[in-house]
């Protein structure tokens, strides 16, 4: 009886250590899980503000206010579109499905909250416009080009009317599929 219980002793010390090297390991993974979420997460919002190079900034700030002689000049600040812009367009061969996630490049922390204030505004500019194209077109990256600019003058007549200043510098396409 006595040589029983000793031997179940030993059999729960080993499981013990077992436990213990399973919850280290456990605790571990979440650490790395951890750190590698961070590091994705913190890490792509850098790359978004080197698009704008210093040289041209003073110069499309100055383009996008109308050309003014005093005009101040803030920060680079990207606002993102809270959802990609999915729509339809024809084709000539069969209609295409496209997503479109989209950054708007503004001066300045009045123009940030401006252009967060119009989200809803914006969002239905961006959708008129871009459901007026053509999948053929935006099968070119000429025809990427003008639908941006198309919609980059399309935001800004709207919100010139509402808010008195273009806001918007820049449409920035972020992410681009078409099936």
């Amino acid at each position: 009886m006595a040589a029983e219980q000793e031997e179940l002793q030993v059999e729960e010390a080993g499981g013990g250590k077992k436990k213990l090297i399973i919850i280290i390991v456990a605790v571990v993974l979440v650490l790395v899980l951890g750190g590698v979420g961070y590091f994705m997460f913190m890490g792509g919002d850098d790359s978004a503000e080197a698009e704008v190079s210093l040289d041209e900034a003073p110069a499309a700030a100055n383009n996008a206010s109308g050309g003014g002689g005093n005009v101040e000049i803030g920060d680079a600040v990207y606002v993102a579109m809270p959802r990609p812009f999915v729509f339809n367009v024809p084709g000539a061969d069969r209609d295409r499905l496209v997503q479109i996630k989209v950054q708007l490049l503004v001066r300045g922390s009045q123009n940030e909250e401006t252009a967060k204030k119009h989200i809803p505004l914006i969002e239905g500019t961006l959708l008129r416009v871009f459901s007026g194209t053509s999948a053929d077109s935006l099968g070119t990256s000429a025809g990427k080009e003008a639908l941006k600019t198309s919609s980059l003058k399309a935001v800004q007549d709207e919100l010139l009317s509402i808010a008195g200043r273009p806001v918007i510098e820049k449409v920035l396409f972020t992410g681009f599929v078409m099936q």
